[in-house]
């Protein structure tokens, strides 16, 4: 068996366990400042609009998609640091934006994040040793010796030295830094970490250094991952089930290799075609999508991707059902359950 279908396996052996989190009905809506001085409402931003998805013990849900889809202002509900204008974020049964000050206290030692620039969210002005022991020293009360105890134990982890907890930020590479980060994302063993754009700002093999860091955490200790990115490769290789994220909704989700392999919706597949192939003769015909973004402030009504999609009908101004598909998977699209002309291109109604 490969090393990803062994993933794979271990991944479907977990969610039998029970999911850690189930996001319902989230939406955020962001008011619109109107007027001369601004007191009037001019109209809502949909970020995020009635998204649902739920992430299994051990996992690692991807959620991918164009800049300004809403990836990162789910990362932010998810952290609480963000309220949703409706619908629930649960971790373990428990209601995140309903929790009293000793529920918060419980879930900053079970969610941590991990974000893009490591350098940004690294004190200048402290030492490594303690960037890394602040979540342990706020949420846990552990003395001293202990403390150093476990600093140590997860430099070592993430491929630091414990020598250089000593040391600030400034004086580490970039992957360097990025594993302090994570070092300090992981001290309080964590059940869910976010990682916004992780690897991005990193080089081509630090990056794999950090991806391959990241599986070997979640088979040791079973931590599950919301990995927010826009590097599909990366996200192939390290997710069990990748959500596709199209103005604030999930167009459509699923098991990894399966939405790859087989991606459904139009969006999906322009999406995944905006890589370039080996050769040209690879590109399949009728995916792309025309350029203007609609605003989020007025999206589309219906399918909001059917102003750039190349397979638009008339249907598609009434909201599309969500439709099941083989494996797990669903996707929201006219186009289904029939699948009519999906790969030739549907005739315009």
């Amino acid at each position: 068996m490969s090393e990803r279908s062994l993933m794979s396996a271990r991944g479907e052996a977990r969610t039998g366990i029970g999911d850690l989190v189930e996001v319902r009905g989230l939406s955020k809506h962001f008011r619109v400042a109107g007027g001369p001085l601004g007191v009037r409402t001019a109209g809502h931003v949909r970020a995020v609009d009635d998204v649902s998805f739920r992430i299994g013990a051990g996992q690692t849900l991807a959620l991918v998609g164009e800049s300004g889809c809403g990836k990162t202002t789910i990362s932010r509900l998810m952290l609480r640091l963000e309220s949703p204008t409706t619908g629930t974020v649960t971790l373990a049964g428990r209601d995140v934006h309903r929790l009293d000050r000793t529920g918060v206290r419980w879930f900053r030692r079970k969610v941590q994040a991990v974000f893009q620039d490591p350098w940004a969210s690294l004190s200048p002005r402290m030492r490594v040793g303690d960037i890394v022991a602040e979540p342990l020293v706020v949420n846990e009360r552990l003395p001293r010796a202990r403390v150093r105890e476990r600093v140590a134990a997860i430099m070592d982890r993430v491929g630091l030295q414990p020598w250089q907890a000593k040391l600030y930020p400034h004086e580490f590479s970039g992957g360097q830094r990025q594993r302090i980060a994570l070092a300090s994302a992981l001290i309080t063993e964590p059940d869910l970490v976010v990682l916004d754009e992780p690897v991005s700002a990193l080089d081509v093999s630090v990056q794999a250094q950090v991806m391959n860091l990241l599986k070997d955490i979640q088979t040791e200790r079973g931590t599950s991952f919301l990995l927010i990115s826009h590097d599909l490769a990366s996200v192939r290789y390290i997710a069990h089930r990748v959500a596709v994220m199209y103005l604030g909704q999930i167009v459509e989700e699923g098991p990894a290799d399966e939405l790859y392999d087989n991606p459904r919706h139009p969006y999906t597949r322009a999406l995944f075609d905006a890589i370039l192939p080996a050769h040209p003769d690879d590109r399949r015909p009728g995916t792309d999508a025309a350029d203007e973004v609609p605003s989020p402030l007025n999206p589309p009504d219906g399918c909001r991707f059917r102003t750039r999609c190349p397979h638009a009908m008339d249907v598609c101004g009434q909201p599309p059902p969500r439709t099941a598909l083989d494996r797990g998977g669903s996707v929201a699209c006219h186009l289904y359950p029939a699948e009519a002309g999906l790969t030739k291109g549907p005739v315009r109604e």
